[in-house]
């Protein structure tokens, strides 16, 4: 199968989703950090993320008319942006690598996603922003990152689990969407199944008909990640998607079309154009 990589992207976040795909095809996400690769399978303990889900539960909409999940930038209170700063700082001062491997998988989704939105928090409701300023530094434990090592050094070199692009929260419609709760050990595998199953099921995820396929360009940035051919792509595709889409998916032979959404997931963001 011929794959006919032509983008679509509407530039509002100007330069984030360049950044977001160069990282990709430049194969950072193949050079793991090392010193983030070891746990301690036999610590109990879990790290509290009970305050993101509070702040997620009350600024994500899940029943925009769009069928995207929106994140509320404009409604967030001072009290609660000053919460996920104390959050952020909570993470930042705590190493991840005294807990088990599934704790340290929903600690980075989480510190990413509260990143992202502390970010753009606080340049909100500018509409062009720089991508230096949406890859905002950090200490973990006394270690100098960014958020895009966390993504592409860390969570998916380490876990080699596709479903971590899922659950990250990139902020535009052209996502998988922001979900309403902060992972956790307990829950981390059900909300990234579920993330998955509606993005594939969602037309900016996949479109299908009997003589045009047209895709994210997500599935293209992270090609190694989701499988290297369009035969295993196809399955995965078909994997998710609801069954009478799954019909048109297993039984397509033409040309893939990538396109994306840039723009920002606020609720004022109409979806389609």
């Amino acid at each position: 199968m011929r794959v006919c990589k032509m983008v679509l992207l509407v530039p509002i976040i100007i330069g984030y989703f360049s950044f977001f795909s160069s990282a990709a095809a430049a194969g950072l996400g193949n050079q793991a950090w090392s010193i983030w690769n070891s746990s301690d399978e036999s610590n109990p303990a879990s790290i509290d993320h009970s305050t993101f889900d509070r702040f997620l539960n009350t600024y994500v909409m899940t029943n925009h008319p769009s069928g995207i999940n929106r994140f509320r930038y404009a409604d967030v209170s001072a009290n609660d942006s000053d919460k996920l700063d104390a959050y952020i700082d909570n993470l930042s001062s705590t190493d991840p690598r005294g807990f088990r491997k599934r704790e340290q998988k929903a600690y980075w989704l989480n510190l990413y996603n509260a990143l992202t939105i502390q970010s753009l928090l606080r340049k909100y409701p500018r509409k062009a922003l720089d991508t230096r300023k949406l890859n905002p530094r950090i200490r973990v434990a006394g270690v100098k990152l960014r958020s895009a090592d966390i993504r592409d050094r860390i969570l998916r070199p380490i876990w080699h689990d596709y479903k971590v692009i899922f659950g990250l929260s990139c902020a535009s419609v052209g996502c998988p969407a922001i979900q309403s709760r902060a992972f956790t050990a307990a829950n981390i595998n059900t909300l990234l199944k579920q993330s998955a199953r509606e993005f594939i099921n969602h037309p900016r995820g996949l479109m299908v008909s009997r003589n045009q396929m047209r895709v994210s360009k997500i599935f293209d940035w992270y090609h190694e990640d989701f499988g290297a051919d369009s035969k295993r792509l196809m399955k995965l595709f078909a994997y998710y998607a609801d069954d009478s889409k799954a019909l048109y998916i297993l039984g397509f032979s033409g040309d893939i079309e990538f396109s994306y959404d840039s723009r920002l997931n606020s609720p004022d963001t109409v979806w389609p154009l």
